[in-house]
């Protein structure tokens, strides 16, 4: 009789296995496609590093160049911190794309048209009141 229950667990465990691996299967295929069709929306992209004070996070802008997002985003607070594209971590030159939205989440951001992201390429945390960049990161 042991031997029986057994070989009956046995034999449902190989099923049920198989069953789980063709699931798997199809979850790796869904993911990997997921990857492609949000590398094909990606324009650029770069991470977050420290400034002068600690941030974090995800820059990304979308493929039709109208869009900055910040996906786990993290700075600390301060006065009148901006958003900016700009050509260095000074904002000798810069896009102002607003007030920033929070100091820790994900957020969105309009790029205005005929906007060169060539030239225009670190998001910078810039805080007015101090003249200094809280963080940047580089888009490529």
């Amino acid at each position: 009789m042991l031997k029986k229950i057994t070989v009956l667990v046995l034999f449902a465990l190989v099923f049920s296995n198989c069953s789980a691996n063709d699931e798997m299967g199809t979850i790796v295929e869904q993911i990997e496609n997921e990857d492609n069709n949000i590398n094909e929306t990606i324009f650029a992209m770069g991470d977050f590093i420290d400034g002068t004070h600690p941030t974090s996070g995800k820059a990304t802008v979308n493929s039709d160049k109208t869009t900055l997002i910040f996906t786990n985003f993290k700075t600390d607070i301060g006065p009148k911190l901006l958003v900016y594209l700009s050509t260095d971590t000074n904002s000798t030159e810069y896009v102002n794309l607003g007030d920033l939205k929070g100091v820790s989440g994900d957020f969105t951001y309009s790029i205005p048209a005929n906007t060169d992201l060539s030239k225009y390429k670190l998001v910078n945390i810039w805080c007015v009141d101090f003249s200094v960049s809280f963080g940047t990161a580089e888009l490529k």
